[in-house]
């Protein structure tokens, strides 16, 4: 990226050379969204329920956690649930469906997670559409695509916004002089918007009604075994901390709020892995994310650990998102009777 993420979470926002090729990218995407909105460009209608998850900026703001616990919550409301993503990060972008022993480099690390975790039929693919097609086929009642906020060919009947508390909206600014892929305007479209964390960046000051998410650790587990062990085994260290998502600070502060000392090594989004960069020869035990760890089957070893986590909502957040998705859900049967 042109701009150092850093760069765009700064307050008050620098002055960047980049912000007249932002001024171009939100008058294209306006366009292009106004040529979808008025019908001139086609957009596919799914044969069951689409619900989007996604952003309006780039890196991590805790989609696939909140995925997973759409997932779980809808099968047990008796759901099929398929997930659909376009598999960043991976060699191509044809329509593949994931298995649980998918290699991450043909179907992206997260969508190897969502299958994983969720028992779900799981689609990568470029072309949403497509894809939405293809979990049909499969048998889905109800689909959950893990990003695709901007992917306007697929009509969905419920978009839900995911905001990361602590960065907020950044500078403000869109892409490339800031991190933002639409302007916060873009959450009156919005049916849920759910903020991960406490809403504590300015950006975020007066911004009603959020639905606030946190993001809970489980034990730690081994890459090679079926080894569990709680965090507490790791006070006080120090461990290496390893984390190649879009924002490996939170990752790092939610162990340091366990009691750990870390030593960090942050790395860029989907960074895959290899032996060398887990190799610190010092015998200290390696903490890892789950996207992480998904790419290093082939160089599990004593010592490897990653550290699942989980969305969790209080009893009337989960009554609110989970009211919200039943009352899309009705609306597109009632108007398919």
């Amino acid at each position: 990226m042109p701009t150092p993420p850093d760069s765009w979470y700064r307050s008050p926002a620098a002055p960047s050379l980049l912000t007249p090729l932002s001024w171009v990218y939100g008058a294209v995407a306006g366009l292009r969204r106004a040529a979808y909105g008025a019908r001139l460009l086609p957009v596919f209608r799914a044969p069951c329920p689409v619900i989007v998850v996604g952003n309006l900026s780039v890196g991590g703001t805790g989609k696939t956690p909140l995925t997973l616990w759409l997932a779980a919550a809808l099968r047990e409301a008796g759901e099929s649930v398929g997930i659909l993503s376009r598999g960043y990060g991976r060699a191509a972008g044809a329509l593949v469906t994931v298995a649980p022993d998918s290699d991450w480099r043909e179907v992206g690390d997260e969508p190897l997670i969502l299958r994983r975790r969720s028992g779900c039929p799981t689609v990568v693919s470029a072309d949403r559409a497509r894809g939405a097609q293809r979990l049909a086929e499969l048998g889905a009642g109800v689909i959950l695509c893990d990003d695709g906020l901007q992917h306007l060919r697929l009509a969905r009947d419920l978009e839900i916004v995911v905001i990361d508390g602590a960065r907020g909206f950044g500078n403000g600014r869109l892409l490339p002089a800031g991190p933002l892929r639409e302007r916060p305007g873009a959450l009156a479209r919005a049916g849920l918007v759910v903020v991960n964390g406490p809403p504590a960046h300015a950006t975020l000051s007066g911004l009603a009604p959020l639905v606030r998410m946190d993001l809970a650790f489980g034990e730690a587990r081994a890459l090679e075994g079926p080894g569990r062990r709680p965090l507490a085994d790791f006070v006080p260290g120090p461990v290496h901390a390893v984390a190649g998502i879009g924002n490996p600070q939170r990752f790092f502060a939610q162990l340091r709020a366990q009691g750990l000392t870390l030593i960090e090594h942050p790395y860029p989004d989907h960074h895959p892995l290899s032996a060398a960069d887990l190799d610190f020869r010092d015998g200290r035990p390696v903490l890892m994310t789950e996207k992480d760890a998904v790419k290093c089957g082939s160089i599990a070893a004593p010592g490897r650990w990653f550290v699942p986590v989980t969305a969790q909502f209080s009893a009337p957040g989960a009554a609110q998102v989970l009211g919200r998705i039943q009352a899309a859900l009705a609306s597109f049967r009632a108007a398919r009777r």
